[in-house]
């Protein structure tokens, strides 16, 4: 739940989804749900000349299991409050 709670906050925010198909989609985080299933709105592809079919797509929805990488973008993710509730998480699983 501490990812799923993660990319709940960063709803709103441009982030780069890599494919295990490698397919690199740039967009707005639209929503995320407990499987982590992302929608993303006004879209594009990092390699254009490899996709030209994905060049009339604005909106997506991608399947959890097909995410391999989400680049996020470094000014809005706080370590330090990740870091302690993966920590808080942690301890909690090992009682």
């Amino acid at each position: 739940m501490l990812f799923y709670s993660f990319f709940k906050s960063l709803v709103g925010k441009d982030v780069v989804v890599e494919l295990k198909n490698d397919l690199s989609i740039c967009g707005t985080l639209h929503s995320v749900d407990q499987y982590l299933n992302i929608k993303l709105t006004d879209i594009s592809v990092t390699d254009p000349d490899k996709y030209p079919h994905m060049l009339s797509v604005k909106n997506c929805f991608i399947r959890g299991s097909g995410v391999r990488y989400v680049q996020l973008p470094a000014d809005e993710v706080d370590t330090q409050l990740l870091q302690e509730a993966a920590r808080k998480e942690a301890m909690a699983a090992t009682r």
